[in-house]
């Protein structure tokens, strides 16, 4: 039987990494390759012009590959490098924070790992969790929360719902699959299949002095006219939000500018 390869953008001391292993090994046999550190707001960055290093360690129990490099670079190593058979599936997460909305689904490390297994043509979903309306202190809490508080149930929710994806068949117009849910719900909690929010920023730097800024996420995020039906409006009715992504698809092209633009 093939495996599951579970990575994340938050690095092997993430502490939904074991929960969440766990959790995936009563679906299939799991493997995971993960950052060393947190890879936070990388999107699907591939490591060109350094070397790759990888070690293996075991926690409690589980085999875990460690990489130097991105999310994005553990799921080539995973696919391509590092076993000699093919997953039949990855799992990127479970990620501490939301990835709702266009914005943040294309900064997201989590979401760009799932991407390169897309790429790799393997079925490929990822999965966020957090508070939507005060990220900073939840997150501080999130590192710190008992497996038993927080981790052991997301990660149970999450085999749930990958288990059901797995159970109707990975759709064939979904090129990954972004899966989000408060940090508080359980199995029990609604889920819903929704559109993604075609969401935007603004300023994520913040200067600390003359020539030098730093991340600092403090500006407003930038909401469609439509919301009914999205990732952003079913998360703030406490629902999990499950939203097939398509990333081959091309704009439509209005005759005028056809016609401004083409050469034949």
């Amino acid at each position: 039987m093939s495996f599951l390869l579970v990575t994340n953008d938050d690095g092997v001391d993430s502490p939904s990494l074991v929960p969440f292993m766990r959790a995936l090994s009563s679906l299939a046999p799991v493997r995971a390759v993960v950052p060393a550190r947190e890879r936070s707001w990388i999107g699907k960055a591939i490591t060109r012009f350094e070397d790759i290093e990888v070690e293996t360690i075991t926690r409690d129990g589980f085999e875990i590959h460690v990489a130097s490099g991105f999310p994005a670079d553990c799921v080539q190593l995973g696919v391509h490098s590092l076993f000699d058979d093919r997953p039949q599936m990855v799992v990127s997460g479970i990620n501490l924070g939301l990835n709702h909305g266009l914005a943040f689904l294309l900064s997201s490390g989590t979401v760009g790992a799932a991407i390169e297994g897309w790429i790799a043509d393997i079925p490929s979903v990822a999965f966020s969790t957090g508070d939507l309306h005060d990220h900073g202190a939840w997150g501080k809490y999130a590192w710190t929360a008992s497996p038993e508080a927080l981790w052991d149930r997301a990660a149970q929710l999450s085999a749930d719902v990958l288990d059901s994806i797995r159970e109707a068949g990975f759709p064939q117009n979904a090129d990954v699959i972004s899966v989000n849910f408060p940090h508080d719900a359980e199995t029990a909690t609604p889920r819903l299949v929704t559109e993604l929010a075609l969401t935007g920023y603004d300023s994520i730097f913040r200067a600390a002095e003359p020539g030098r800024y730093v991340h600092d996420f403090s500006g407003s995020l930038r909401v469609p006219n439509k919301m009914k039906g999205t990732d952003l409006d079913e998360l703030a009715n406490g629902n999990v939000t499950i939203t097939p992504i398509r990333l081959t698809r091309s704009a439509p092209i209005d005759d005028a500018f056809r016609a401004a633009t083409e050469r034949r």
